[in-house]
């Protein structure tokens, strides 16, 4: 897994994080901070997600800038409705401006349409075919990540766009870490159904368990037959001062976007 290529810089005054390889091949993209919109608390500041009780008008202000960060048009774009699942959809231009039910996962090869989504201690999981100039992006919890949502965006890529796992570049996203997420019985049964399940859960000393979705999605990517693994690899809970994280600032906070789109 390679984390040096993933740097943080700013798009005007909004910092992001964005994989240096991801650039030099066209793929116009950021994982956005909680820094650089005009939310007020809880909500500070660059909230881009509409249903979590921010002011509209914020919320609205902040996906402008977003957007016009990376030159993107928001009226050319693609958004979900996130249920922690394995539903990947290819899109085109025929999806723009539209919010897809009951999916967690996207796939296209039209340039300039972008893929979008918010998160809040799960991971974004980004993949790219050189071959095809084609890309992914999906949203794993523990569920999607236990119920193999990695696989389902190479397989999708695969069926789609005809790419090679082997030709793949996948970026992994920012995500509470092992280090803060205790997990219950049933995500501990979920992890050790897969062959090297084990090694994603930490004890606690307590009797409970941590899982890694770094770990884990790394271990499924390179299962699937990704070699270039590239991941952010701070965790959301512990760096609130960076992003925002559900489970260290529940019940309210807000959502961290991530938009990719190829040039």
């Amino acid at each position: 897994m390679v984390q040096a290529l993933v740097r943080r810089t700013c798009l005007g005054n909004i910092p992001v994080y964005q994989s240096e390889t991801l650039l030099r091949h066209g793929v116009r993209h950021a994982f956005f901070t909680r820094h650089g919109g005009v939310s007020a608390p809880p909500f500070d500041t660059l909230n881009l997600g509409w249903s979590v009780g921010d002011e509209r008008e914020a919320v609205a202000e902040n996906v402008r800038r977003a957007y016009r960060a990376l030159e993107l048009d928001r009226g050319y774009a693609v958004r979900v409705k996130m249920v922690h699942g394995t539903r990947v959809v290819a899109v085109n231009e025929r999806h723009a401006n539209q919010r897809l039910p009951a999916t967690d996962g996207l796939v296209t090869a039209t340039r300039h349409l972008t893929l979008a989504m918010t998160f809040a201690d799960c991971q974004p999981i980004v993949l790219y075919d050189p071959d095809h100039h084609a890309v992914a992006l999906g949203h794993a919890g523990w569920r999607g990540t236990l119920a193999g949502m990695a696989l389902s965006l190479v397989r999708a890529l695969e069926e789609s766009c005809g790419s090679r796992p082997e030709g793949l570049i996948a970026v992994l996203g920012p995500a509470i870490g092992g280090c803060c997420y205790e997990v219950g019985e049933e995500v501990v049964r979920a992890a050790r159904t897969w062959p090297d399940g084990s090694a994603w859960l930490r004890a606690n000393g307590h009797g409970r368990f941590h899982l890694d979705l770094t770990a884990a999605n790394t271990a499924l990517l390179r299962r699937a037959g990704v070699r270039h693994i590239e991941s952010i690899s701070l965790c959301t809970a512990c760096r609130t001062d960076e992003f925002f994280s559900y489970r260290a600032e529940k019940p309210v906070t807000g959502r961290l976007g991530v938009l990719v789109a190829l040039e």
